[in-house]
């Protein structure tokens, strides 16, 4: 059995993870009307029992306008039932259970939710495509609460954490960027009032959980592109979501409306995200035009890393490393340059039981091949790799094994 830092237990506020390995919170996509489903929940039982810390159930909304499929996750009174189901079969396989809360903001859709999607600013957004509205300062007020309510509902259902997704181009990281946030109230223009939202809502779920449960924010250490939030800026991010009382920080970085793949590297198949589209509009788009549009972006693995490590001696809270940690190589040069944790989501999407090969050194590296079908698929029905489809044609199924050709 090998050994590594990795393996060692760790504190993350009041709870206590048996190793330092996080199920990243990918988007799985197996809620059905925004319900959970037996497959969400066995997905998560999975990784549970192959060996994780936390596992983290991804892309949960905390309203109805903060949807952007019908097959998300909407954080509501009438599912309490079901999320206790989901956080004791998480607890059965030995993990600890981790949420990701959010709103998607210029992201929505109307034809999900039913509302014009809401932004910082009323700014065209392309992939949605969208035009949402100015949010106004009950607007704020109101989403500020239902972080807050949604953050009281995961506590009674037996959540361990709850991870605040303040990255990514989604609500939080729309106020908190330039490229989105044109306000000129105390919402905009100087990083001091484009945070004020990140620092409301991280003061609420605080109050809601209190010391019951590990609160987790993942950020951006940059958009992905120049115009967008600066890494002087991102240093800033940090030291607030520390300043107000943090138990840990997941570093990332890209822009889903403006740099998609920063965040995942690698090219997307978008003949096949395409496929299922309904739209027939975006559908065209990404048919015909989608390598301009979602412009890839090389992999490597551990490719947050250099970024990663100029926090650590920012912040004294721990840093949660993600991006490409899909070897134990890459995994322990993580630790060597200041990670108290590791996340990955697609080396547990092609093996949920990638934690367990490791430590028994049945495995040293994913069997992922970064050909990025789990993410085509997953924004239009279930989460799923390649390696486990039965009906791809020999060539496509060549292609996804090799995607660098």
């Amino acid at each position: 059995m090998v050994y590594s830092k990795v393996f060692e237990p760790i504190q993350l506020g009041p709870i206590t993870l048996r190793n330092r390995t996080i199920r990243a919170a990918a988007f799985e996509g197996m809620c059905k009307h925004w319900n959970i489903t037996h497959d969400l929940i066995n997905y998560h039982r999975k990784v549970a029992e192959g060996g994780i810390g936390m596992t983290t159930v991804a892309y949960a909304s905390v309203s109805k306008d903060g949807l952007a499929f019908t097959h998300q996750l909407w954080i509501r009174e009438e599912i309490k039932s079901d999320l206790k189901k989901l956080t004791d079969a998480i607890h059965a396989g030995g993990a600890k259970a981790s949420i990701q809360i959010g709103h998607t903001g210029n992201m929505s859709k109307k034809s999900v939710t039913g509302f014009r999607p809401i932004s910082a600013s009323a700014k065209f957004n392309l992939y949605g495509p969208t035009w949402p509205r100015k949010m106004t300062r009950n607007d704020i007020q109101r989403v500020v609460n239902d972080f807050k309510h949604a953050a009281l509902i995961l506590n009674e259902c037996g959540f361990d954490a709850v991870e605040i997704h303040a990255g990514h181009g989604y609500l939080i990281s729309q106020f908190l960027s330039p490229y989105t946030n044109r306000r000129n109230d105390e919402y905009g223009g100087s990083f001091e009032n484009r945070s004020r939202f990140l620092r409301e809502v991280l003061t609420a779920v605080r109050e809601a959980v209190g010391n019951q449960m590990a609160i987790l924010v993942k950020m951006n250490m940059w958009d992905g592109f120049e115009g967008g939030i600066t890494q002087k800026e991102a240093y800033k991010t940090a030291q607030i979501i520390e300043s107000l009382g943090a138990d840990a920080i997941v570093l990332s970085g890209g822009f889903v409306s403006k740099a998609p793949m920063y965040i995942m590297r690698g090219r997307m198949p978008t003949r096949i995200m395409a496929k299922n589209i309904s739209n027939i509009v975006v559908k065209f788009l990404v048919g015909v035009m989608g390598q301009k549009l979602i412009k890839p972006y090389p992999f490597q693995e551990g490719y947050f890393i250099e970024e990663a490590k100029k926090f650590r001696d920012l912040v004294k809270i721990p840093l949660i490393y993600v991006g490409g940690m899909n070897s134990i190589e890459t995994i322990e040069k993580a630790f060597q340059n200041g990670a108290d944790c590791v996340a990955f989501a697609r080396a547990l999407i092609q093996n949920p039981s990638f934690v367990n090969d490791l430590r028994n050194e049945i495995i040293k590296k994913s069997g992922c091949t970064i050909c990025n079908y789990c993410v085509a698929v997953m924004y239009t029905g279930k989460m799923r790799c390649f390696m486990n489809e039965a009906n791809l044609s020999p060539s496509l199924r060549e292609q996804l094994a090799h995607p660098e050709r």
